[in-house]
């Protein structure tokens, strides 16, 4: 019989530049998994935040390098999107790399009015606000606005401009409209709900904008699918871009495009993207508009979450038993809950890398997961690369622990942190590791594993 480190290096080019194997244990980005558990246990939640600022420093290198390739007359700015994680110590590490910010609703204003007063971010740092917006959030951000910061709200809808020219006390100040793109072919709807229908944006800009103390200084486009090499993404590109110079034509105040977030993720060790090439074609499609029309390219911002801060987490599980079920379906059941810890293989049948941290020296099998709660979706039973999930044996010699990869995006805001999780299955310790210039690794505990007593305040009792 083969040992799982056998089925792995048939499947993959392994060990890769996140995992390596020191004889049967795993090491995440070096970091030794097996002396993590000892010291923190299990069910474990991980931040390692080395690789949020490496991501922001390649995009950045990615898009100066296109810029300079094809002599592109724009600049690029960085952006993260809060909302796929509200972490302080995440969204404080991409401000250190140069990041700028794109927030979703009223409380993401509160997180910038905490930066700005413990210094993590000045006025001059670039905030653009999204989303369809209820009457606090356009209260702070008007606020914000007034008190000189560096803040451009992104007009959703037809009405939510007159509250900003009502409630500015400035000369002027900017804005941005968001362009309703239409969604993927096979998606359940044709146009995107959030923004304005490409037919309404001009209009729109001569009746109620121009002539007005509101600038409009940006576009902004997104798709749901994401940046990726596919007819719809360059058609749904070039389209937006087309509006862009039909607007810029009559608009001199607009000199900016936000193209949104999108990249993707490894979600699988075979998992392959040329991001510089993908790159390069966003940088030269834009230009080739832009000189077909004869405008000025715009400068260029992006706002990725995912890719920002999905690669820096991990979860970590003992398994506490196996229960053969019937002839073939073998479960193994982990100490923690998919459905409250890691909502998007549920919910939207997402799938992240998953490997044992020990055991492989040993043979393996087919195995489904099982998580602690009683609800009957609160499992995992296929890999991206598969239909199936292949873990070693439980032998005696000690237990098994498992990890789930890049779970750095969204988790947390779909499942809930702190709060009541299902079936009253607590959250799990969360620790931060950080490496300094000269590799030093450090590890701080964010949170310990959730109390009875915190679910119980929650609850009223």
């Amino acid at each position: 019989m083969k040992k799982y480190s056998d089925l792995i290096h048939q499947s993959f080019e392994f060990p890769t530049e996140e995992f390596k194997v020191d004889g049967k244990y795993l090491n995440f980005h070096d970091i030794p998994l097996n002396e993590i558990i000892k010291e923190h246990g299990t069910p474990l939640r991980i931040t390692y935040l080395p690789k949020i600022r490496e991501n922001i420093l390649r995009s950045k290198d990615w898009f100066e390098n296109a810029i300079k390739k094809h002599n592109y007359e724009g600049d690029y700015t960085y952006c993260y999107c809060t909302k796929s994680s509200h972490f302080s110590f995440v969204i404080e590490e991409t401000l250190r790399q140069g990041a700028h910010l794109e927030t979703s609703s009223a409380f993401d204003i509160s997180i910038i009015r905490k930066l700005q007063e413990s210094g993590k971010i000045s006025k001059e740092t670039q905030i653009i606000c999204n989303g369809f917006k209820r009457p606090l959030y356009t209260e702070y951000i008007t606020s914000l606005v007034n008190e000189g910061f560096n803040c451009t709200p992104v007009l959703d809808n037809l009405n939510e401009l007159p509250i900003y020219i009502g409630g500015v006390t400035q000369d002027h100040f900017n804005i941005g409209i968001r362009v309703a793109a239409d969604e993927e072919p096979n998606f359940e709807f044709y146009t995107s709900r959030l923004g304005f229908r490409y037919s309404d944006i001009t209009e729109y800009y001569n009746i109620h904008i121009k002539g007005t103390k509101a600038k409009l200084k940006m576009l902004h486009f997104f798709i749901n699918t994401g940046i990726r090499d596919t007819a719809y993404y360059w058609s749904e590109l070039s389209r937006f871009m087309y509006k862009y110079c039909e607007l810029k034509k009559i608009c001199p105040d607009l000199d900016t495009i936000d193209i949104g977030g999108g990249f993707p993720i490894k979600t699988s060790l075979s998992f392959e993207f040329d991001y510089q090439y993908i790159v390069d074609q966003i940088i030269e499609n834009i230009k080739w508009i832009c000189n077909k029309s004869n405008v000025e390219m715009p400068n260029i911002i992006t706002e990725f979450g995912s890719f920002t801060v999905g690669e820096s987490g991990a979860h970590v599980y003992s398994i506490l038993d196996q229960k053969l079920q019937n002839d073939k379906e073998l479960w193994y059941m982990i100490d923690g809950s998919f459905i409250t810890h890691l909502p998007d293989t549920w919910g939207t049948n997402q799938k992240f890398i998953l490997l044992p941290v020990n055991k492989w020296d040993h043979q393996f099998h087919k195995v489904n997961l099982g998580g602690l709660t009683c609800d009957s979706l609160d499992y995992y039973n296929s890999d991206t690369h598969s239909s199936e999930v292949f873990l070693p044996l439980i032998e005696e010699d000690e237990n098994l622990y498992i990890g789930f990869f890049h779970t750095g995006a969204y988790q947390e805001s779909l499942g809930g942190n702190g709060g009541i999780q299902h079936c009253l299955i607590p959250g799990p310790k969360h620790i931060i590791i950080d490496k300094d210039n000269n590799g030093k690794v450090s590890t701080s505990v964010f949170a310990e594993e959730q109390s009875d007593e915190s679910m119980l305040k929650v609850l009223g009792y």
